[in-house]
C-alpha cells in the first residue's frame, strides 16, 4: 500500500493517520520513491531534502504516539517554491543572483507549516523572481507538464502545480502576482488557491510585486487546500500588510456546501482568445451548478479589457524598486570581472539576471522615470480602482464569478517565447484578482481531447474564502479530476 500513498489526497492521508493504518514514514517515503521514479524527467525540483524529510516523518509518527496530531496536516509531505524562506534551505528564486544564497530564516508561513507537524520536502523550481507564465524562465531548468512532457506546468508556480500533479507531493505553496499559483493548476490539473491579499502573511515571500503578491495553496482537492489554508491564514506583525481577520473554519466549512449559490458569469471573459475546449468546459460547470439549483446571473466587468496593460505597467514598476537590492555588494551574485565598485553593480546585475527579468526592470524604471510617471503608472493606479469597483457591483448581486481560469490549455515548450504578448495573455482571466486583492480558486474540470487538463476560476468576496470553498467543493467532490495521476513516459 505505502508504494501508492502518493495517490492519495492529503485528507484521505490525514485520515489514515488517525487511524493508525499508515505512518508518515511510509507516506514521506512513498512521495520520495515517486521523485526519484519521475523527477529527472518533470524537473520540478531544485533541491530536496530527503533525510531531513524522513527525520521529520519519524518525529510526527512519535509525537502522534504520545501527544495526538497537532493538526490535520501532521505529516503529510509539504513543498515550498523556492521564493519562500526556509531556514537553512536554498532561496534562489529560480536565479543565478541568489543560486548560493542559504536562507537565515524561516518565513511565517514556514513557521506555520513547521508548528502544524507538516513535513517540509523539497525546494520547487519556478520562474526568475517569480516573473513568467511557464517556468521556462528559471536560470536552472525548464519544468514539464506531467500530463504531457513536451508542454509547460504553466508559471510561475510550475513547480508547485506539477510536483503535486506528479505524485512527489502532497500538498505544496506557490506564490501568485498575476495568477502564478491558478494558471499553473489549471494546467497541470491541481486545486489552487490565491486567498484574500493580507490573508497569509508574505513575511519570507521574496518581493516581487508587494502590492499584489500572495502565497497560495495547492492540493489534489478542494478539501486539501482547506486544510492547508487552516493553518496558513493568521495576522502577522511581521507583514505589515497582514490583516486581522474573525477566525474561519475553512475544513468544516465544506460540509455546509449544499447552498443555493448565486454565480456570476461574466461576459468579458467568454470572448476572442478563449479555446473552444476551454469554453466548453467552463459551460459544462455551469450547467452543473445550474442542476444543483444554483442561480447563474450575467454580471458585467467592463473594464476588464484594461487589466493587462495595467498589471504589466503597476507589477514591472513594483519589480524595478523590489529588486534594487540585488547588486552584488552583499548576499548576491558578485561578478569575478568587476574591477570597481561600479563594475560591481553593473556586471552583476547583467550576469545575475535572465532576460525576462532585465526586461520587466527596463520597463518598470522606465514608467516611474520622472515625466512618465503621471502618464502610466499614476494612470494604471487609477484603472485598477475601476477594475476593483467592477468587481464590487457584480459580488453585490452574487456570491462569486466563475470564469475559465486560462484562455488555452498548456501550451508547447518554446511555443510563446518569442512571442512575449501571447505569453503576458496567458493570465488575461487572472491578473484581475491580484489588481483587486480578490480571492480565487482554480479547480480542475476535466481534459483536452489531448488529454492536457482545464481548469474553471471562481471568484469570491473578500476575506470570504469559507463560502469559496464550499462553492468550488461543491463542483470538486463530484468530479475530483486532481487525484487523477498521469502516467509519465
Amino acid at each position: 500500500m505505502s508504494d501508492h500513498l502518493y495517490k492519495k489526497s492529503a485528507a484521505e492521508l490525514s485520515n489514515l493517520l488517525d487511524k493508525g493504518e499508515v505512518s508518515s514514514l511510509e507516506i514521506t517515503q512513498s512521495v520520495i520513491d515517486r521523485t526519484h521514479e519521475v523527477d529527472d524527467r518533470v524537473n520540478a525540483f531544485l533541491q530536496t531534502n530527503e533525510e531531513e524529510a524522513l527525520e521529520s516523518a519519524k518525529a510526527a509518527d512519535d509525537r502522534r504516539a504520545k501527544k495526538g496530531r497537532l493538526s490535520p496536516i501532521d505529516g503529510i509531505p509539504v513543498s515550498l517554491k523556492d521564493i519562500i524562506a526556509v531556514e537553512g534551505s536554498s532561496l534562489t528564486c529560480g536565479s543565478k543572483m541568489l543560486e548560493h544564497f542559504i536562507s537565515p530564516y524561516d518565513a511565517t508561513c514556514t513557521k506555520s507549516l513547521k508548528e502544524a507537524g507538516a513535513v517540509l520536502w523539497g525546494r520547487l523550481n519556478m520562474d526568475e523572481f517569480a516573473m513568467g507564465s511557464s517556468t521556462e524562465n528559471s536560470a536552472f531548468k525548464t519544468t514539464s507538464n506531467p500530463w504531457n512532457l513536451d508542454h509547460v506546468p504553466g508559471g510561475s508556480s510550475g513547480g508547485s502545480a506539477a510536483c503535486v500533479a506528479a505524485g512527489e507531493t502532497i500538498l505544496s505553496l506557490g506564490s501568485d502576482t498575476g495568477g502564478s499559483v491558478r494558471q499553473p493548476a489549471s494546467f497541470c490539473g491541481v486545486v489552487g488557491i490565491n486567498p484574500t491579499y493580507g490573508s497569509i502573511s508574505r513575511y519570507g515571500l521574496v518581493a516581487f510585486a508587494s502590492s499584489l503578491d500572495q502565497i497560495g495553496p495547492m492540493g489534489k482537492t478542494v478539501e486539501d487546500v482547506a486544510h492547508l489554508l487552516q493553518c496558513l491564514v493568521k495576522h502577522d506583525p511581521l507583514d505589515s500588510t497582514s490583516v486581522k481577520t474573525e477566525p474561519q473554519d475553512f475544513v468544516n466549512s465544506l460540509k455546509a456546501d449544499d447552498k443555493k449559490w448565486k454565480i456570476g458569469l461574466p461576459k468579458e471573459y467568454f470572448g476572442e482568445g478563449l479555446s473552444e475546449e476551454v469554453k466548453t468546459s467552463a459551460e459544462k460547470a455551469v450547467k452543473f451548478y445550474e442542476s444543483k439549483g444554483c442561480e447563474i446571473i450575467d454580471v458585467s466587468l467592463p473594464h476588464t479589457e484594461y487589466a493587462v496593460p495595467a498589471y504589466y505597467i503597476i507589477a514591472t514598476a513594483e519589480a524595478s524598486s523590489n529588486l534594487s537590492r540585488y547588486d552584488g555588494i552583499r548576499y548576491t551574485h558578485r561578478s569575478p570581472n568587476a574591477k570597481n565598485a561600479v563594475d560591481i553593480y553593473f556586471k552583476s546585475r547583467g550576469e545575475g539576471f535572465g532576460d525576462e527579468v532585465k526586461r520587466r526592470i527596463l520597463l518598470g524604471s522606465y514608467v516611474l522615470s520622472s515625466g512618465y510617471y503621471d502618464a502610466y503608472y499614476l494612470k494604471a493606479q487609477k484603472i485598477r480602482s475601476l477594475i476593483r469597483q467592477d468587481f464590487t457591483n457584480a459580488l453585490e448581486k452574487v456570491d462569486a464569478v466563475i470564469t475559465p481560469t486560462s484562455p488555452t490549455p498548456a501550451f508547447k515548450k518554446g511555443e510563446k517565447s518569442k512571442d512575449l504578448m501571447s505569453m503576458y495573455l496567458s493570465d488575461i482571466y487572472t491578473i484581475s484578482l491580484n489588481l483587486t486583492g480578490l480571492p480565487g480558486i482554480s479547480v480542475p474540470s476535466g481534459h483536452t481531447n489531448n488529454n492536457l487538463p482545464l481548469g474553471i476560476q471562481l471568484i469570491g468576496k473578500p476575506y470570504q474564502e469559507g463560502e469559496l470553498l464550499q462553492i468550488a467543493n461543491l463542483f470538486d467532490k463530484e468530479h475530483l479530476y486532481g487525484k487523477l495521476i498521469p502516467e509519465i513516459k
